[in-house]
């Protein structure tokens, strides 16, 4: 089967079914709080099964392709120069008045003592957490350089000092992407950053290339600071590694190679292993540098999906003995034909010099079951180290092939397994033996590097941190999952006499100044290098640094606002990537806070998806975890150690729906706070809904069709407008709107010029139900081919939804995700690229005030005092005081 083939078969599994609701993962987190008859009980009450082992991958691959499906469809291709496109444009824009102020620039303590209760992850270990890092570097003077997935890149001069106080700085917000994919010192110090995140596969329309700044400790980003032209926009970019004299990069569309000291001169093409293909690539001046194949330019008019995964390139490294000869993992996670290990004696000889080594690992003996791959080198290139995913098992407990040791340095072998998912369980792993295992995200979460002091000395990222100081005789795990499954734990115990555990999800590490950094889902971690382990080998010296705020790469989906009745000033809150719901209180229009608890808390963990909050009081909260696991709480969730289910001051909504989306819509009507909105395949409304209780209180109005899932809500005085796409994926890709504007819910006939695209938000006039505005994702038809894509962002209708115009004027060409009409008739938007105005009749639209970083904005909405809050999906939430 080809890795098309597999990923359709996936996302028919995975997408719009959801028959397995995530729940034996979200009741493992309430069980560990109790004792073994009542995780039995809440079991039985959630149908789920101890053995199902693929939850927690499930969550990380569905939310993946999701994001993908609203930004590529209908084709799954973007071309070149769609971000540098929109960011010309961008800069073009006038600004409208007032400055944003970053509200969560505050330490955010995932074991917050005030959220123990039946749902949360508090006292789990991870401390004090941030968002998604992807790359890091470091130096031997103190110097620690963070990539936030969507956020970016800081620094802090204190990696060997106070962890506690990191002062991260933003050093990229000029740059058109703040997607990252990877960080590198180079051997003249200069810092190389690269575009692009390469974690969920083929989302290969985040990329503005890379970037290198030649005095990384007192510089910042620039523009201007881009290496080469526009040839490698559009892509992902997960490795940038230096060589002798040039700098290699892994992108999803082959090898590249740039002399390492930068300029604008082109990157020279090295290898891709399906150059039929890939597509034609140009340099700045029009000249070809890839000629466009044969099977990419039928998938731009079929609108099939394959050239995605045809040519992604996992890892590059360069053998340190011979900088000519270069090693890379090229393949895609679920297995195709060309996946493999593939080497050049001399890269500078071009594509024909490179070739496919057959190689045997354990039980691997074709190479087409090769996955992800992560390599290492020892410094003097005598032993060289791999992580191998495997695809064939990609749907099992564990997808993990193993680590192996070359001690040849060669990729020819012969390769000897020094961990397996087995061997890793037992060196002090909290994963449970009768759930998932070691290794279920190896497709999503590694990292590997090598003690440059000590060949035998390895650091292996997976879900977990594990270490060996002999070469893979004897493991540890220095950075659990979490605490809950060791003796040390106890809920009573607010101190904890466990060690801190760190986030899971391990993406990128570093190793500088007697110190190792970890970067994952919950920020950025660091320990010495021979650091100090208690007898089940977790580390005892393992310290957060994101205690004080200033690494702000935290991951919204969703920002909700009401007024905080007890402290004064707003309660903010939010869904986050893998870092559950965020309360924070008392914050002021600007942005600034006072919370009692000097920290913002989360009350649960996991990924936290939309919600809504009472503008009266911000307690009165509807949460969701995932899939329209909805809940409704009426103090903020807060709750010191509930350890009984009468206890809960949170109840479930959650209606059993058939084919939500992962994040699945949630809204308040506008003019009645007390009825909420949600949906998935079908569309519910909840009057009453802070007095509910459980989804008796649920009432099912529409039915917006079978395999159908909604993608955005909204609903004034009673009259609701829902969005829907099925079948979600690329193949086929199909969208709609329905509404009960007139009366009854109906579904809406759309003109033919209305783009054939992901509709990412809903937006009603207060003053007029009849008038609403889609907020349409993706790229307009210059940079995404398919049937009916279609032109504009913002479209309106003044009638109900009988007929829409596009009002995008000359608003960027950039994914839209949120629009919002305010009382004064100004329209904002949020977007990929920040967040932009509209002001009372007017028809051109200016950028949103000033200070926001050119990130990912899922969903602006205003507060009961007036100001503008936008959740970005890699730099935490913002505000901004309006008059609207």
């Amino acid at each position: 089967m080809t890795g098309a083939a597999l990923i359709a078969s996936i996302g028919g599994a995975y997408l719009g079914r959801y028959e397995l609701r995530e729940e034996w993962l979200k009741h493992e987190w309430a069980g560990r709080h109790y004792n073994a008859a009542v995780m039995e009980k809440a079991l039985m009450i959630a149908g789920g099964n101890p053995t199902e082992a693929q939850d927690e991958s499930r969550e990380a691959f569905t939310i993946a392709d999701q994001f993908e499906q609203a930004r590529t469809a209908p084709s799954g291709i973007v071309a070149p120069g769609a971000y540098s496109s929109a960011y010309t444009a961008i800069t073009a824009l006038k600004h409208s008045a007032g400055t944003w102020h970053e509200v969560t620039k505050v330490g955010y303590d995932a074991d917050d003592p005030r959220y123990r209760d039946w749902n949360s992850n508090s006292s789990g270990g991870a401390g004090y957490v941030s968002g998604r890092v992807t790359g890091l570097a470091a130096d031997d003077s103190g110097y620690v350089y963070a990539a936030g997935a969507d956020g970016g890149v800081w620094r802090s001069s204190k990696g060997t000092g106070d962890a506690a106080h990191a002062g991260w700085t933003a050093i990229a917000d000029a740059l058109p992407s703040l997607s990252s994919g990877d960080l590198q010192l180079a051997s003249d110090s200069s810092l190389w950053f690269s575009t692009g995140e390469a974690n969920t596969g083929a989302t290969s329309y985040v990329g503005a290339g890379v970037y290198r700044l030649g005095s990384p400790r007192t510089g910042s980003f620039v523009p201007g600071d881009r290496v080469g032209g526009k040839e490698l926009e559009s892509t992902t970019i997960g490795r940038v590694r230096p060589g002798s004299g040039v700098v290699f990069a892994a992108t999803n569309r082959g090898v590249w190679f740039h002399s390492n000291a930068g300029g604008s001169s082109a990157w020279t093409f090295g290898f891709a292993p399906n150059m039929s293909w890939m597509p034609e690539i140009k340099d700045d001046a029009g000249h070809v540098l890839v000629s466009g194949g044969t099977d990419w330019k039928d998938s731009q008019s079929s609108g099939a999906t394959n050239a995605a995964y045809k040519n992604i390139v996992n890892d590059i490294a360069v053998d340190p003995k011979d900088p000519k000869h270069v090693i890379a993992a090229i393949g895609w996670r679920s297995g195709d034909t060309y996946n493999g290990f593939y080497e050049t004696k001399d890269y500078t000889k071009g594509p024909s010099s490179w070739t496919r080594v057959k190689v045997t690992l354990g039980a691997i003996t074709n190479s087409t079951d090769i996955g992800y791959t992560t390599f290492a080198f020892s410094k003097d290139g005598g032993r060289l180290y791999a992580t191998v995913q495997q695809p064939s098992k990609i749907n099992g407990a564990s997808n993990l092939a193993g680590i192996f040791v070359s001690k040849t340095g060669s990729p020819l072998g012969p390769w000897n397994q020094i961990a397996n998912h087995t061997q890793l369980l037992q060196s002090g792993s909290a994963l449970d033996k009768k759930g998932y295992s070691v290794g279920v995200q190896a497709w999503y979460n590694q990292f590997l590097t090598v003690d440059p002091a000590n060949a035998d000395h390895v650091w292996a990222g997976l879900e977990e941190v594990f270490e060996t100081k002999d070469a893979g005789q004897h493991w540890t795990t220095p950075s659990p999952y979490w605490n809950f499954t060791f003796p040390c734990w106890n809920i009573d115990d607010t101190k904890n006499s466990c060690p801190l555990a760190g986030h899971p999800d391990q993406h990128s590490v570093a190793v500088g100044g007697g110190k190792v950094f970890f970067g994952n889902d919950g920020g950025v971690y660091r320990r010495p290098v021979n650091g100090a382990v208690n007898a089940n080998g977790n580390a005892t010296d393992l310290e957060s640094m994101s205690t004080d705020g200033t690494l702000g790469a935290l991951q919204y989906y969703s920002v909700s606002v009401g007024a905080d009745k007890a402290n004064g000033g707003q309660v903010v809150s939010g869904g986050l990537q893998d870092n559950g719901v965020s309360n924070l209180f008392h914050v002021n229009p600007t942005g600034s806070n006072a919370d009692p608890a000097g920290h913002m808390g989360s009350n649960f963990g996991g990924d936290g998806g939309d919600g809504a909050a009472d503008p009266r009081n911000g307690c009165n909260q509807l949460q969701e975890y995932v899939n329209l696991a909805v809940k409704v709480t009426n103090t903020c969730a807060l709750n010191k150690g509930a350890l009984s289910e009468a206890d809960a001051t949170s109840w479930s909504l959650d209606p059993g729906d058939p084919s939500p989306r992962f994040i699945s819509p949630i809204a308040l009507d506008g003019a009645n706070p007390d009825t909420a909105i949600f949906a998935g395949r079908y569309v519910y409304t909840v009057p009453q809904v802070w007095k509910a209780r459980s989804a008796d209180a649920v009432k099912n109005v529409f039915d917006n069709g079978a395999n159908h899932s909604t993608t955005a809500v909204a609903m004034q005085g009673g009259v609701a407008y829902t969005a829907w796409c099925g079948p979600c994926n690329n193949a086929g890709f199909a969208r709609g709107i329905s509404t009960n504007a007139g009366g009854t819910w109906h579904a809406l006939t759309l003109p033919a010029a209305f783009p054939n695209r992901y509709l990412g938000g809903i937006g009603i006039d207060p003053a007029n139900a009849q008038h609403a505005y889609v907020a349409v994702n993706g790229f307009s038809r210059k940079f995404t081919e398919g049937p009916g894509v279609g032109l504009g962002h913002v479209w309106q209708t003044t009638d109900g939804g009988a007929t829409w115009s596009d009002v995008s004027a000359n608003l960027p060409d950039v994914p839209a995700s949120s629009v919002k009409q305010l009382a004064n008739g100004a329209l904002v938007v949020g977007t990929d690229l920040g967040a932009f105005y509209r002001a009372p009749g007017d028809t051109q639209w200016q950028s949103l005030g000033t200070g926001l970083p050119l990130t990912v904005v899922m969903d602006i909405e205003q507060g009961p005092d007036g100001v503008l809050y936008a959740a970005t999906h890699g730099r935490g939430i913002w505000s901004l005081a309006t008059t609207g």
